[in-house]
């Protein structure tokens, strides 16, 4: 089977994971963590960053550090993972759906639409004349590393004054390269950025999570939230709800190396993105998806979109799994799901769509090119 997308652990990894074990120093204190942080800040010339234990950990966090209090309504993507939005719920928040445009990030033209349409402006932002609750803030997910539109995104939240938190998951890397924030990357653009170090992400820690912003007091309490919340370590103080969202010493020694490789990683990716497109845009039946224009994208995953309206996604799912070639599925949007089918979506068109016609097909960095030629031979069979 070519697997969808699977680490590469080609760096330092086994060398920093051993000097972890050694040093008697595993779980959340330890070098490693305060030095993946560093080294984080530092790739994405940022003011610090707050490693956790997940990019869901991280997005609970931003909420929290937001003021997000229950009751109050957060916008949110339904073109996502799922992780993008439990966290509102955990809260106690209310989420609002969002449709998706071509590039399956956030429709800003909708966004905006919806909050000069359905929303009174207040000293406290904008309020829903639904159900007149206030927006507190915007879930914004750069969908499989393409950067979402961050300049207009940027322009709205300090227009109509709601928190502006990156889920940038799956973007690490992905940096403008022209426009108003050329040379910023995704995830330090808003208010909070969120990352995750997923086993199939870009760069891993098996698990794993970091949360980034410039505001140095949001990211002390940060950590002070993520250790539960302890005010006094040795008697065991805590005077607020706190959580168990720290990173282990040995996750952040395996992150330290990942990123050592990670603009390998990403040239990797744009080498064999181009060596599928160029195959795929002849195609009858098939094209692959562009990323944004104005970013250098880490192109984390590759959207194969199926031009063909008479063809099938599970379908064409079943016969590459049927030739050993492991794709999947857009997620289910977000706002069909069971828990989350009553809650208000603004015109959401071109989501549905988009479920039904792209797959995603493997784009591990250790892919090799007799494994693309045979995916390649495999697509043009159907």
């Amino acid at each position: 089977m070519i697997p969808l997308s699977v680490p590469n652990l080609k760096g330092n990894e086994k060398k920093y994971i051993l000097d972890a074990l050694d040093s008697g120093w595993i779980s959340a204190a330890g070098g490693y963590v305060a030095k993946f942080e560093q080294d984080m800040a530092s790739y994405l010339r940022t003011s610090g960053g707050a490693a956790v234990q997940s990019g869901t950990a991280a997005i609970h966090l931003a909420l929290l550090l937001s003021g997000v209090k229950p009751e109050q309504e957060v916008i949110v993507p339904t073109l996502t993972f799922i992780a993008s939005v439990n966290p509102v719920a955990y809260i106690g928040a209310v989420p609002v759906f969002m449709d998706c445009d071509d590039s399956l990030n956030m429709d800003c033209d909708k966004l905006e639409d919806f909050l000069k349409k359905e929303c009174i402006m207040t000293s406290s932002g904008p309020v829903n004349k639904r159900t007149g609750r206030l927006i507190k803030a915007v879930v914004v997910v750069h969908v499989f590393g393409s950067m979402a539109d961050m300049e207009r995104l940027k322009a709205l939240s300090e227009e109509y004054g709601f928190q502006l938190i990156e889920d940038a998951a799956e973007a690490l890397g992905t940096c403008y390269r022209e426009g108003k924030y050329q040379g910023q990357f995704a995830g330090t653009i808003g208010d909070f950025g969120a990352y995750s170090f997923n086993g199939n992400k870009i760069i891993t820690t098996g698990g794993g999570g970091m949360l980034t912003t410039k505001d140095e007091k949001a990211l002390e309490k940060a950590r002070y939230l993520a250790t539960q919340a302890k005010d006094d370590p040795f008697c065991y103080t805590h005077k607020e709800v706190g959580y168990n969202y720290r990173m282990t010493n040995l996750q952040a020694a395996l992150g330290v190396a990942q990123l050592e490789c990670l603009e390998d990683f990403i040239r990797i990716k744009e080498t064999n993105y181009e060596y599928y497109k160029s195959a795929i845009e002849s195609m009858e039946n098939f094209e692959l998806l562009p990323f944004n224009r104005k970013a250098r994208n880490n192109r984390w995953f590759y959207s194969l979109f199926l031009k063909n309206n008479s063809l099938d996604r599970n379908t064409v799912i079943k016969q590459l799994r049927e030739k050993d070639i492991e794709t999947r599925p857009i997620w289910q949007l977000i706002h069909t799901q069971r828990m989350y089918e009553n809650s208000q979506s603004y015109f959401i068109e071109k989501a549905p769509f988009y479920w039904g016609h792209v797959i995603n097909i493997p784009c591990s960095t250790s892919l090799l090119k007799e494994d693309m030629d045979y995916i390649i031979k495999a697509l043009n069979c159907i």
